[in-house]
């Protein structure tokens, strides 16, 4: 039987190349969990779990992911063999209520250690890859209206993306729909234009916000109000045409279940790491497709370990209708990655290598990791990282 020889959990902070405005927090940087899970038969897996602006959009913290890790989920895999990824996130999940980020940074590095073991893109394990790339969307988030248009020009002209989603929510929601209005006018048929509200409206605001974002040509409406919210959700997407995309709702496939009986979305907003690892998230996509839910693949703006291993679930789906938002690393002004991903012609480019298909940069890592000064040697042996 294999074993678990080390886990390194170390938190890293990198700086955004601009300020990142939600309806609940701005962001100025990242802050990433990575994992190195070290198995007895000297491979590595890598893993991720990536919060937004600390514990404002979320009941998980950087710092309590790390901690989690550490204190509660690493004697248990300890116990587990590492080759057998079902049933070692099976203990956890017995052990361990919860923290679904934590959990997923585990399942990631498993998989990734699997994959590099069989010889096997992370997606083959995870139900067999239906496609090399996926669209990706960019998030226009500096609230000033020409910067955003211009950022969304310069997007369009480097083909790098065609898809836009603003966050609003922190103005008035006439202030709001005016600056998407005069965005989605700017960019014309050129592009698709939609809104993430962060749960920041009430439901009256919604409906006529909703209204308003329909007549200007928005294509989808990301959670738009409370996500206990349920029955609120069901009536705003009965009564508009304007898509309704479920996300901070979403804990995985339970919620998803609800979700889907209630009528309550037109769309999943799917993220690993909210569902409590690619293979919940893969079963949130699968209740969504048999409801008729159609699916886009979401982010925490993860770096490249969670960018990736997202990317590996969402080229599983047979349908991807809206695409996906996988853009974290590019809002970073520093690569951990020893080879960036590979963006171009508005889409992602899936590596074909064994495991996830990623290296870090293990000076990147070295410098930026918030335990620098005291960190532990992990003993990587060359070609194994």
């Amino acid at each position: 039987m294999l074993g678990v020889d080390g886990i390194d959990t170390f938190i890293v902070d990198l700086p955004t190349i601009r300020p990142h405005v939600l309806s609940m927090a701005t962001m100025h940087k990242q802050t990433v969990v990575v994992v190195r899970l070290r198995c007895s038969d000297g491979i590595i897996g890598l893993g991720e779990g990536t919060t937004i602006g600390g514990l404002s959009y979320g009941d998980e913290s950087p710092e309590g992911i790390k901690l989690a890790i550490d204190t509660y989920l690493t004697p248990i895999l300890k116990t587990c063999d590492p080759s057998r990824v079902g049933t070692a996130m099976a203990a956890i999940s017995k052990g361990v209520i919860g923290n679904h980020f934590a959990k997923c940074a585990i399942e990631t590095a498993l998989l990734d250690a699997m994959g590099k073991r069989v010889g096997l893109p992370v997606s083959e394990l995870l139900g067999g890859r239906q496609r090399d790339w996926v669209p990706v969307a960019w998030t226009l988030a500096s609230g000033d209206t020409a910067r955003d248009i211009d950022e969304a020009e310069q997007m369009l002209s480097t083909r790098r993306h065609n898809i836009f989603k603003l966050k609003i929510g922190s103005r008035a929601v006439n202030d709001d729909v005016a600056h998407v209005a005069a965005i989605k006018s700017a960019l014309g048929d050129r592009a698709s234009v939609r809104v993430d509200v962060n749960q920041a409206w009430s439901e009256q605001s919604a409906d006529r916000g909703m209204a308003m974002l329909e007549s200007a040509g928005v294509d989808l409406v990301e959670q738009p109000i409370a996500r206990a919210n349920r029955a609120g959700m069901a009536r705003l997407a009965a009564r508009h045409g304007i898509a309704v995309m479920a996300d901070e709702a979403l804990h995985g496939p339970e919620d998803a279940f609800d979700f889907a009986a209630r009528a309550a979305a037109d769309v999943f907003a799917v993220k690993i790491a909210p569902s409590g690892g690619p293979s919940a998230a893969g079963r949130v996509g699968a209740i969504a497709a048999a409801a008729g839910v159609a699916l886009y693949g979401g982010t925490m703006l993860e770096a490249g370990i969670g960018t990736i291993a997202s990317a590996h679930l969402f080229a599983t789906f047979p349908k991807l209708e809206w695409g996906t938002e996988l853009f974290g690393p590019l809002l970073l002004t520093e690569e951990i990655l020893a080879e960036p991903l590979s963006y171009r012609d508005f889409a992602l480019h899936l590596p074909a290598s064994p495991g996830l298909g990623i290296a870090l940069d293990e000076d990147k890592i070295a410098f930026f990791r918030r335990d620098r000064e005291s960190a532990p040697a992990f003993g990587i042996p060359a070609g194994r990282r």
